[in-house]
Order: C-alpha cells, then structure tokens, then sequence
C-alpha cells in the first residue's frame, strides 16, 4: 500500500511528542508498505524557521520529502491573538487567522497533496492543530486517517475545527479520553476509528547501579520526561517539589530529562540531564522511584508507558482526564490534585516499595495489552485498509 504520512516536523533530533510518534509509526509502516513523509523545513515549533533543505531527503530508511514554510512565527504577531481566541469572545475571522499564525504555513505542501493524491492509497495526518493537517486533510478526507493528538485545551474547543473534526475517514485515537473529547467538541455520536496509541521502542539499558555511576545520579530520585515548560506543569512541579523536600523528605532528587523552554531552577535536589539517548532515558526512569507527571493537558504520554514498560509506577496530574484515566485502568500509580495530595501520594509510594513495585509491574502488564508494537500496527492494518477500500 502507498502511505503518506504527513506531519508538521520530522527528523531524528525531534526526540518526543507528536512528531516522535509520527516518526515511530512511520518505520514501522515501512516494513510492509511504501511510506514517504510529507513534512516542512522547519525544527523550531515556536518559530517554524526552515532549517532544512526543500526536497528529497531520508531519515531512518525511510523517503522524507520536506516543503519551505513560507513565513516564521513571532510572538508579536501570535501571542496576542492566540490568548484572544482562547480566553475571550472573539470572531470566526480571528479563529481562522489563529490557525495561520499558529502555523507552519507550508503552501508547497497542500499544493503536492492536490497535484498528486492519487499516488497515495492512505494518507496519516498528524496533530490536528496544525496548518499542515488542518488543510492538507481536506485534499482528500475519504483516504485520511487522523491521529488527532487532541487535548482539554482551549485549541480544541476553536469553532473552526468543528467541521473538520467530522472530515476524516478513519481516527487512530491516543486514548479513550480522547475520544470522548472529540465526541464532546463535535456533537457526533460516534467517530470512525480505534483506540490505537503508540508503542516505545526497545532499547539496550543498563542496571541501576550502571546509569547511577554512568550520569552521575545520587541518592533516591523521581524522575520527570519531557519538554520542560510551563504548560506541561512544571513551573508547579519545581515548586511543589522544592517544598516537599524541605517539610519531607530532604535527600529525595527530582531528575528531569528533556530539552528545556522554562529555565531549570537551581537547586541542590535537582539534576537536569538534558537530551539523552533511548537507552539512557529508559536506564534512567529503570533505576527511579517513579515517574512524576505534572502535566494537565495530554492525549497520550509517551514518558508513561516508558516509565510502565520499566516497571515504574507513575505519579499523575488529576486535572489530566487521559492521565489519570490511564492510571486507574493500569493500576499503575497514583494521581494527585494540590500540594497537600502531592505530598501525600508521592510520600506513601516513597514508604511503601512493595506496593509501588506492584503498581509498576500493573502498568507494565497493562502496555503489553494495549500499546505493545504488534498491538498497535494490527489496528494502523485495520485502518488502513478501511481508508484505502
């Protein structure tokens, strides 16, 4: 079958969120179709500035073909009108320009979909939210197959993506929750699709002892995974962990692995190791306590089922339905709301390693059923054949 997966940006430097998962997907559909990703020029999510060349490229054994976005985005000129959109009344026109200014705006990109659909029996579109989904899917809905990535944000209720929610033919949702959100924000009674997710990709990891000696590591830690800024809580996960060592427990470490966009605190109790290879990040959350997950707003966490196929219970953001949805049906954590419940939870998986193990080991045995790699491409097989009959 010929696969186009399109995405907003791709390479092996983009090491998490939508884009990994698309990258992920992307191999493994190689092995029994032929897949070309339709991406941008663009690294940079906060400026989509082209760093690539336009044209024909490779990436992991598999045909890329990148398109030039055709203007960066600013603050000056996004900043005001997204919190305007989000957080007051505003018009349909100011909805639709959100979209542009969001970005990327890759022109060469829809124009290829419209001159050449047909040489693709199945398009995969990634992130809804996204200049690049948001028009190209439109080119041919009725082949389209969208792993929305949608969260309980504010994008996500936007007037402008209420017809398009109806559009796709197929949906590879990340979680049940998700589902319902979009079942939520359109009205419909049901949507096309499954429940699909992705699986974590193997990698060679090291004791604990190991990775202890390899990066450094002192003491007991909890470790966090992930894009280190404000919307993913952790401007409230310094906080609340600072002061948890002072009133608690004073020789817990909080690890933090990931590229930053809100500066690090510097603290005696925290360690940031930055980007690290899979093995590492794998090795590093093998020899944790748990993994915490501030978060309010995913469609899936890929840091979870990481910290599940280690055998690691996780310790979750309430607010966040798919987190703690996860969680319950695992079994594999616990969830907290304000500092009080933080300090509670996190104490009692501290003093009870029995009873954290088994949580671990319960979330571990839920990512076999659910997100294991045969799991996953036997539902993208399904989709895929209803779009392209």
């Amino acid at each position: 079958m010929r696969i186009g997966v399109v995405v907003q940006r791709y390479g092996e430097e983009i090491v998490g969120g939508a884009e990994l998962h698309a990258r992920w997907i992307a191999q493994r559909l190689a092995r029994t179709h032929q897949v070309e990703v339709l991406t941008t020029c663009a690294v940079d999510y906060l400026t989509w500035e082209n760093r690539y060349e336009p044209g024909r490229a490779e990436v992991g054994g598999v045909p890329v073909r990148r398109f030039p976005v055709a203007r960066r985005r600013t603050p000056e000129g996004f900043d005001e009108l997204s919190s305007k959109v989000h957080f007051f009344e505003h018009s349909d026109d100011e909805e639709r320009r959100w979209v542009e200014a969001h970005g990327p705006v890759t022109p060469g990109l829809v124009d290829h979909l419209r001159a050449h659909e047909r040489d693709y029996d199945a398009l995969v579109f990634f992130s809804y939210r996204y200049w690049t989904t948001y028009h190209g899917l439109q080119v041919a809905p009725r082949k389209s197959i969208l792993v929305p990535t949608a969260e309980e944000d504010g994008a996500v209720r936007l007037r402008v993506f209420k017809p398009f929610f109806r559009l796709p033919a197929q949906y590879a949702f990340n979680s049940p929750e998700e589902k319902d959100l979009l079942l939520r924000m359109t009205g419909a009674r049901d949507l096309p699709g499954e429940v699909v997710g992705v699986g974590i990709e193997d990698a060679p990891v090291v004791t604990p002892d190991e990775i202890r000696k390899r990066l450094d590591l002192l003491g007991d830690f909890i470790v966090y995974v992930g894009r280190i800024e404000r919307e993913k809580g952790c401007a409230r996960l310094f906080d609340e962990f600072a002061r948890f060592v002072q009133e608690r427990q004073p020789h817990l470490n909080l690890v933090l692995i990931g590229r930053p966009v809100l500066p690090v605190p510097q603290h005696v109790n925290i360690a940031h190791l930055g980007v690290v290879s899979d093995a590492e990040k794998l090795s590093v959350i093998g020899a944790a306590k748990l993994l915490v997950h501030p978060s309010p707003f995913e469609s899936l966490s890929m840091a979870l089922l990481e910290a599940w196929k280690m055998e690691r219970p996780a310790l979750v953001n309430a607010k966040c339905a798919v987190l703690r949805g996860q969680v319950q049906r695992a079994g594999g954590g616990l969830y907290y709301g304000g500092y009080e419940e933080f300090a509670e939870t996190l104490s009692w998986l501290l003093e009870h390693p029995a009873q954290a193990d088994a949580m671990g080991r319960g979330g571990r045995a839920y990512f076999e059923r659910h997100y294991a790699w045969d799991v996953v491409m036997a539902k993208y097989d399904r989709l895929l054949r209803a779009v392209a009959g």
